[in-house]
């Protein structure tokens, strides 16, 4: 049996909480971005991420904007 987490050699990481209802709660262009994201976040570090980026004055889009590179980050960190 597979899981949902697709080949990846990032290490995985078991969650506390109920991860559908912190999804549920983040605002909608986030859960937008995180349905179609290469890589299975978690909501929480999404919202994290996406807080700080609005702390800093960013626009919605430039919120996701600091989501994809992360996304960019952690996906340069993948081996091949």
């Amino acid at each position: 049996m597979t899981d949902n987490l697709g080949h990846t050699t990032l290490k995985k990481r078991r969650r506390a909480g109920n991860p559908m209802a912190t999804y549920d709660a983040l605002p909608q262009p986030l859960r937008l971005w995180l349905a179609g994201a290469a890589l299975p976040w978690s909501p929480r570090s999404c919202k994290r991420i996406w807080d700080k980026a609005r702390s800093q004055g960013l626009c919605m889009n430039g919120a996701i904007s600091a989501l994809a590179e992360a996304e960019r980050k952690t996906l340069s960190r993948e081996r091949r």
